[in-house]
């Protein structure tokens, strides 16, 4: 017998069998009242899971003077203390909630942010049964026929991997494990594999998107024409609507946005109508609250995004704070999942802030894409309380005094940010995460 054999054989938790597995509708089409029976079972599971198992969650709820008992339905978990990164910083078994010989998978974080890196743990059952079990058709169009070009991290992080899993254990895809640089994977390299296997999905970050449309272009292949997706996801980085816009027009194909972390799985994925992210509720229970003081938010206000994670046994995660910014909104989408939908504003950490004031790299970078006479290749750059903005010039344009000062008058028309503008003509390419934002004064690289 095998490994796999001796400890999985028939196994089959109870919520999975009671919620999922004899269901003949998906859970992405459940109507409101059941999604709400299913989490508030799960949430009471986790919470009495974390409670036994580990010692972390056990001290935070008994100096809230909570037993799991008084977890009745959803709005009961206010009363549980956030979870922040920097408690899970540099202590990886912090989260450990079942025999370390259990755990089958390890994941770390990319360390863009900085600190010590973050680690979560998987069992098997956590990786092929609880994270697999919740179909999603409608959000996750991938099938059997289809062949995935997978270009992101396969190390260390759990971008790749998951992808990967999920599309070919989850729909039985073909999946082509490009990753995103690395020892065997150049652009070239996936770009020739993309063409010659007739590449009908590719995921991948919103840079590195152009960036291989580069490298394709470099080689006499040309994206949308000899590769043609069906779709893009693109994932791993934020980006405006307007880059999003550019990456379609380069590809000919549409590409939607997935949202997702290291510590929480997935977090948002985009329907065909691009109208927000619908929330894989399922798998997380997302709450918005207030920045500064922790209440939670009403529809439609913005604050962080804090989740607690539904499925995982190994390293339960209850209400963490994302750091990311964004609103929900309970209006029905038109593609007739009824759920909320979530939208996001960026990172806290990665606001500009001059002057006094706070600006949005996202939101900057809306109105840059929208001047055609700049590539997607940018940086932005704060010294002395003046953005500064270098930028490559868009193919077939000759930088000019005119065309510099008409993109520094359109950005401050349009975003109220002093700023210069610079050509340049070397700007980075990715591999890792880019780098969009320096902030020099403090000499400290924010990443998005």
């Amino acid at each position: 017998m095998s490994w796999l054999t001796d400890h999985f054989h028939e196994f089959e938790p109870e919520i999975i069998s009671k919620f999922f597995k004899k269901q003949k509708e998906e859970v992405e089409h459940w109507p409101k009242k059941k999604i709400l029976e299913y989490q508030t079972e799960a949430v009471k599971e986790i919470v009495q899971h974390a409670y036994k198992n580990n010692p972390f969650y056990r001290k935070k709820l008994e100096e809230r003077k909570i037993i799991p008992s008084d977890i009745r339905g959803l709005e009961d978990i206010e009363g549980i203390p956030f979870t922040t990164k920097d408690e899970l910083r540099g202590k990886p078994w912090i989260l450990l909630s079942v025999p370390r010989r259990e755990i089958s998978q390890v994941h770390v974080s990319t360390g863009t942010t900085g600190g010590e890196h973050t680690y979560i743990l998987y069992t098997w059952e956590d990786l092929f049964i609880r994270d697999l079990a919740p179909a999603m058709p409608h959000l996750v169009p991938v099938e059997e026929d289809d062949v995935v070009i997978n270009a992101l991290p396969y190390e260390m992080s759990s971008a790749g991997l998951s992808f990967h899993r999920v599309f070919q254990d989850g729909t039985g895809a073909m999946v082509v494990p490009t990753g995103k640089g690395g020892a065997y994977s150049t652009p070239e390299k996936t770009i020739k594999i993309a063409k010659d296997l007739g590449t009908t999905i590719i995921i991948t970050t919103p840079s590195y998107a152009v960036y291989l449309a580069e490298v394709a272009e470099s080689i006499g292949i040309k994206p949308g024409e000899d590769i043609k997706p069906r779709f893009m996801w693109l994932t791993g980085e934020g980006c405006s609507f307007s880059f999003r816009d550019r990456v379609e027009s380069i590809w000919k194909c549409p590409a939607y946005f997935y949202y997702g972390s290291l510590e929480c799985g997935p977090l948002g994925i985009e329907c065909s109508w691009k109208e927000g992210y619908h929330i894989p509720k399922a798998h997380v229970y997302i709450e918005i609250v207030d920045k500064d003081d922790g209440h939670r938010l009403d529809f439609g206000e913005i604050g962080e995004i804090v989740v607690t994670v539904l499925l995982r046994k190994a390293t339960p995660l209850i209400r963490f704070k994302t750091g990311d910014l964004g609103y929900i909104n309970d209006i029905p989408c038109p593609c007739g999942i009824e759920w909320e939908r979530l939208y996001l504003r960026g990172r806290k950490e990665d606001q500009i802030y001059i002057g006094g004031k706070e600006y949005s790299p996202f939101y900057i970078e809306e109105f840059l894409m929208r001047i055609p006479e700049v590539s997607c290749w940018y940086q932005f750059i704060v010294r002395d309380e003046v953005l500064v903005i270098q930028v490559e010039a868009a193919k077939d344009i000759v930088p000019s005094e005119k065309i510099r000062e008409m993109i520094s008058s359109k950005i401050e028309y349009a975003v109220d940010v002093p700023n210069k503008v610079e050509f340049v003509t070397d700007l980075p390419r990715p591999s890792g995460k880019l780098v969009r934002v320096i902030d020099q004064r403090t000499n400290k690289e924010v990443n998005r």
